[in-house]
């Protein structure tokens, strides 16, 4: 039986130490981004529906250069606020901020907004959010609710009377309505003032709420409710959830959960910066999924409201998110992820495939690859039961052998993907021929990704195909698990494209073919990243290179291999390929298990080299400290994983490569009520190396740690030093 993850925290909460590990989170971390998207400073629950963040000035990219602030959100409505010194002054839509007058908390934030002097304060509920804003003495006071989407997506806020809002007020300080988002799905709002306007404005766009001055600081209070099922069940959700409760102990509150959800890992030592930037990758793993449900219920994809006892999740990108927040989650809280996989399944279950992208508004196959199953398979092969297995099963299987592999696409099965079926690996098109199948704007068919990728899933999917009794499927889909082997091309030592009638592409080049991100044969990456993309098979890949010694002189030269071109030139091509160490990139999600391949050509002191030194450069408490886009906490997963000393390079093997963690001790608080303990004597930044290990007291000898070892509880020793220890977890 999965025990509730709320109780369970509690009781960890009351042995634990009192460590206020959500003043530890700065969300200004990875707000200027690299190249491409920034994180928001998100105040918010863990998982919680109700999110804030300012409304920065659309078009900015980075959002912690912003000077201006727009509004704030409400659900798909926002309000902004002003002071005058006349009534008939006009009112401003936006004020500038000082990130030196602001203080921002995952649990709280509040900013000065400099042209009205108005203070902003907000924190956030499950489903609800509490703003307190404090206006100047001796000025006319504004309160302006718009009908907005808040800042979606990358274009910035848009006008909601374009999607149609409704909006009823009463007693000059009750504002409940909706408003329709991608004209798909009605954001409910329930919004209560703490002090009644002298007048009260409404049109189509929203409403202005006008105070008359003041002799003393007014300050109004917002308490509004969220909710996608009805506008009553958002004055429920804000009436049980803050209705009772004055801001500061709201904020309480949101502290104390986040508190109890960092502090399921307890670290000591390191340096200041180093704890910042672990507690701030926990808080954003934390941001995804979402509980969308309300009390029993939630809107589902068939636009109806169902009741269920589960909890109903939503937002996700299963392309970044398998590798590494969905498995940090499940060893955290296996509960709310037997929930997010019942999640998928109801999915399935309306739609008919397993979702890759579930969003509010429904699915998208934003990637390649079919990774649902990979985060399935890793549940149950780590022992967690608590999902109906013949379900997934079928939902899996469908995807596999039915569902179509181009990307951006949803339907049934193509010639594309029976060249995969029929010949082991997707067909390429010549450089720079115009694409056939598919019809995105800027994506191209991916076709050696793809089926490096599919054939992940398909070895995924044989693991549970055999635990049935599935031998028929088993076979056939463990042959396909072996389809790698068909796109690497011995001659050049490179995964590489191959037309439909078996022969590679002429003129390949590793480095820079593809054209834009590499789509013609790659994901926004190039064959230098691909060429190791068979976690699976690792084994494989290095009899096909030629033995560990030469997998091991490869890898040391892709940390070398510069980029034949200007970097410039190089990163315009392929802009997502941040974060780069040579030809590693550390900045996008193909690269993550790459470091922790040394350990299979037993070679694992330069594993614990090369993960110290991407840590060090790409994840500083700063905002340049997200050398990727964050993608749900894909990126901070991976340094949550690294810091500790473990990474589990390939989810659907109950196994995690060994690291080299930058704590002196880290402890792990899982749901079972056990507690794992990593011991690192004696490092630092140049004591990096093991030199030796023990597994509760034993002496260990391995550079991989079985889940079981880890979710039993108990202890793993290191002794670090500061040169290598060749002889330490070389495996013959």
């Amino acid at each position: 039986m999965v025990i509730c993850a709320q109780s369970v925290h509690g009781i960890f909460m009351s042995s634990r130490s009192t460590t206020n590990y959500a003043d530890l989170v700065n969300p200004h971390i990875g707000g200027i981004g690299h190249l491409l998207q920034a994180t928001k400073p998100v105040v918010m629950r863990p998982h919680s529906m109700a999110v804030i963040f300012p409304i920065y000035t659309p078009g900015v990219v980075d959002n912690y250069l912003a000077e201006t602030v727009h509004g704030f959100p409400i659900n798909m409505s926002s309000f902004m606020v002003d002071a005058r010194s006349t009534e008939s002054d006009a009112i401003r839509g936006s004020a500038c901020i000082d990130h030196d007058c602001e203080d921002i908390k995952c649990y709280r934030a509040e900013l000065l907004l400099e042209d009205s002097d108005i203070l902003v304060e907000y924190t956030a509920g499950e489903r609800s959010v509490y703003y307190r804003v404090t206006f100047p003495a001796g000025t006319w006071n504004t309160f302006k609710f718009n009908g907005l989407v808040s800042q979606g997506g990358r274009g910035g806020a848009r006008a909601g009377s374009a999607y149609g809002m409704r909006l009823d007020i009463t007693d000059g300080r009750v504002l409940c309505g909706n408003t329709k988002q991608y004209a798909k799905v009605n954001g409910y709002f329930h919004v209560e003032l703490s002090e009644a306007a002298a007048s009260v404005a409404q049109d189509d766009a929203g409403a202005l709420f006008t105070y008359a001055p003041s002799a003393q600081a007014r300050v109004l209070e917002i308490k509004a409710g969220m909710s996608y099922i009805s506008a009553d069940q958002a004055a429920e959700n804000m009436r049980s959830e803050i209705g009772a409760l004055s801001f500061d102990q709201a904020v309480e509150a949101a502290k104390q959960a986040w508190n109890e959800a960092l502090g399921l890992i307890e670290v000591e030592g390191g340096t200041e910066d180093e704890r910042i930037a672990f507690y701030t990758a926990l808080y954003r793993v934390y941001g995804r999924m979402q509980n969308i449900t309300e009390y029993g219920r939630y809107f589902g994809y068939d636009k109806k409201v169902h009741e269920d006892d589960t909890d109903f999740y939503i937002n996700d990108g299963i392309w970044d998110t398998y590798r590494t927040a969905h498995p940090l989650q499940l060893i955290l809280q296996e509960g709310r992820q037997m929930d997010i996989i019942n999640s998928y399944l109801r999915i399935y279950e309306t739609i008919g495939w397993l979702p890759s992208f579930p969003h509010l508004a429904g699915n998208s196959n934003g990637m390649i690859g079919k990774h649902a199953t990979a985060m399935i398979v890793d549940a149950w092969r780590k022992g967690y039961k608590g999902f109906d297995i013949e379900l997934a099963y079928e939902a899996m299987l469908k995807n596999a052998d039915l569902a179509t592999k181009i990307t951006r696409t949803e339907g049934t099965i193509s010639a594309f993907d029976l060249c995969y079926f029929e010949k082991g690996f997707f067909p390429a098109l010549p450089e720079g021929q115009a694409e056939t199948v598919v019809s995105h704007p800027f994506e191209r068919r991916q076709s050696v990704a793809t089926t490096l990728e599919t054939c992940y899933d398909d070895w995924c999917l044989a693991q549970i195909a055999k635990e049935l009794g599935m031998d028929e499927d088993y076979e056939r889909l463990i042959q396909r698990g072996e389809n790698y082997r068909n796109v690497y091309n011995t001659q050049t030592g490179f995964m590489a494209p191959k037309y439909a009638n078996g022969a590679w592409v002429e003129n390949f080049n590793p480095k820079l073919s593809g054209g834009q991100g590499g789509r013609a044969y790659f994901a926004e990456c190039n064959s230098w990243t691909y060429t190791w993309h068979v976690q699976h098979r690792i084994d494989g890949l290095i009899e096909l290179m030629g033995g560990k010694d030469i997998f091991c002189e490869r890898l040391d030269q892709l940390f070398r291999e510069q980029y034949e071109v200007s970097k410039y030139k190089f990163l315009s091509q392929f802009p997502d390929s941040t974060g780069l160490v040579g030809q590693f990139c550390m900045g996008n999600e193909p690269s993550f298990h790459i470091p922790f391949l040394y350990n299979y050509g037993g070679q694992p002191w330069k594993t614990q080299r090369r993960v110290r030194e991407l840590m060090r450069l790409w994840f500083p408490n700063n905002p340049f400290g997200i050398c990727g886009d964050e993608d749900g906490g894909a990126m901070s997963g991976w340094f949550a994983f690294a810091a500790m000393g473990f990474y589990p390079t390939c989810p659907g093997k109950p196994v995690y490569d060994i690291g080299s963690p930058i704590f002196d001790k880290i402890k792990i608080h899982m749901e079972n009520g056990k507690t794992f303990t990593i011991i690192a004597n004696n490092q630092n930044a140049k004591h990096k190396y093991i030199q030796s290990a023990k597994l509760n007291g034993e002496e260990y000898n391995s550079p991989w740690l079985d889940h079981t070892d880890l979710a039993g509880g108990g202890t793993l020793e290191l002794t670090m030093g500061k040169r290598p220890n060749k002889s330490w977890g070389v495996q013959f």
